[in-house]
């Protein structure tokens, strides 16, 4: 972090503590920790718990790392599952949700009453606060870190907005548990594929109306080409922005994908649906390879060509060693990265592997480098607070505050992960401000809210800390000390 960033930081802080009391004994240093565990906890998790650091210590880094990589092979403790086991939306189809909660009830032969509509809504909110709910549980419990970091990331690259009308409330969990978090290290290939036969993503970039002009099904809402969710496929989700292609290449493939649509309430449950009577069946060239007119089968072959494309490995690779490196990320990584996901044909777990056992990934300039995100910074502090049995309304209220609410970015490049998206002073002082909170246990249910010991905290976190932040600790009353180291430089980066 420059020291711009630090002192913003710092000079909040003080005013912090001159708010709340003066200074007081001298504070202990514990002692500090290899920073390389540190560096790894704060990149494949979401940074440590109580006792973490000492286990890693034990098994290895390079143990644990091979660990997070296998998920599979993981167990997950048994709170969480029988928590997250009684979520009864995410066992349930797409279209067995949107049948239940988001469809009026009515008299036969009448529409829904205004009570009827608002109590609709209601049960589709609550099916997206379910959603929300599930999602923080793993985060902050789940020990497959790595997976859930990655399951972060791939939202966000392939984002959706949940609360576009009552099919985007009632479906963003399931397209996050049938679409994104299966191939979270899987074939990049069935990541993309998974994205684009969910009608959660088909509803929120519009290609369920996407129809060819004068076919036998352009009619009513159905009237001709929609391009939305053709320019991100390539834009956003697989070439980038500089990827090389036209807007010649947006139609075709918009063309392509004509007729891939939703079916809310019947068809196999999964919520997908190809209308052939609204697709546009003439031959095709896209990006310069010949796609022989046909049905739902060109889009796969789309599909395939945007996959395997060079530009789709430097794109995906970029993004990875920005999100686990530096925000500008050394281009020898990055060449590096796209090589392997060519000669893998896209596996994100081999390309997670190279990266994390890269020269660059291990190199100290860039340990603490990267600004965590509210949503980061939030999940690592409930974590290293050890705190139990979490308010998950709190949870979701504070990310509220700190301007990334869950699933809620409304455009389709997600939200950022970059410093310069989320260090100003508003930011800042909405993060020291909760930092008050946190420290007094307000993210635990009432029963077991306690406050937060600063010694075991530094224990947690590694001691990794600045001189300046020791200096700070050993200038701050007792009682306050947990606030600040909320509230540091090392607490906000990773």
């Amino acid at each position: 972090m420059k020291k711009t960033a630090k002192y913003l930081i710092v000079s909040l802080l003080l005013g912090l503590i001159i708010c709340l009391g003066l200074p007081g004994a001298s504070y202990a240093d514990t002692q500090p920790i290899t920073p390389r565990i540190v560096h790894a906890l704060n990149r494949i998790s979401y940074g440590p718990t109580p006792g973490e650091i000492e286990r890693i210590k034990s098994i290895g880094i390079e143990a644990y790392i091979e660990s997070q990589l296998k998920p599979e092979s993981i167990s997950e403790p048994q709170k969480l599952t029988s928590e997250l086991a009684k979520i009864r939306p995410l066992s349930m189809s797409p279209v067995e949700v949107f049948k239940e909660y988001a469809i009026p009830e009515r008299e036969p032969g009448k529409k829904p009453t205004p009570a009827q509509q608002q109590a609709t809504n209601k049960r589709s909110r609550g099916v997206f606060n379910q959603a929300a709910k599930a999602r923080l549980m793993r985060a902050i419990a789940s020990n497959r870190q790595l997976q859930e970091v990655m399951v972060d990331f791939w939202f966000n690259h392939f984002n959706i907005y949940g609360l576009k009308g009552r099919p985007g409330r009632v479906w963003v969990g399931l397209y996050e548990r049938d679409a994104i978090r299966p191939h979270a290290l899987g074939q990049f290939r069935n990541l993309l594929g998974a994205t684009a036969h969910h009608p959660a993503m088909l509803h929120y970039l519009d290609n369920w109306q996407n129809t060819a002009p004068g076919s036998k099904g352009a009619k009513g809402r159905f009237k001709g080409l929609n391009e939305n969710y053709a320019r991100e496929l390539m834009e956003l989700h697989t070439l980038g922005v500089n990827g090389g292609y036209t807007q010649e290449d947006v139609v075709t493939l918009a063309r392509i994908f004509t007729g891939w649509s939703i079916n809310r309430t019947g068809g196999d449950g999964s919520g997908f649906k190809f209308d052939a009577d609204r697709h546009d069946t003439s031959d095709k060239v896209f990006l310069g390879v010949p796609i022989k007119g046909g049905g739902m089968d060109e889009g796969e072959k789309a599909l395939d060509i945007l996959a395997r494309h060079p530009a789709t490995a430097r794109h995906i690779s970029y993004k990875l060693a920005q999100y686990f490196v530096s925000d500008r990320p050394p281009e020898t990584l990055v060449v590096r990265l796209a090589r392997r996901f060519q000669e893998t044909d896209g596996n994100i777990r081999n390309v997670l592997e190279s990266l994390l056992k890269s020269p660059e990934f291990n190199n100290a300039q860039y340990y603490g480098s990267k600004f965590k995100t509210p949503y980061q910074y939030l999940i690592s502090a409930v974590r290293a607070t050890g705190t139990d049995s979490p308010n998950f309304n709190r949870v979701a209220g504070f990310l509220n505050q700190l301007g990334m609410p869950l699933y809620r970015c409304p455009t389709p490049d997600g939200y950022k992960n970059t410093k310069d998206a989320w260090l100003n002073p508003d930011g800042m002082i909405r993060r020291i401000g909760l930092a008050v909170p946190i420290a007094r246990g307000n993210l635990s249910e009432e029963k077991n809210k306690k406050a937060v010991e600063a010694i075991a905290l530094v224990r947690t976190l590694g001691n990794d800390l600045s001189p300046e932040t020791q200096s700070a600790l050993n200038e701050t009353p007792e009682n306050l000390r947990s606030v600040l180291l909320l509230g540091s430089p090392e607490m906000m980066q990773r």
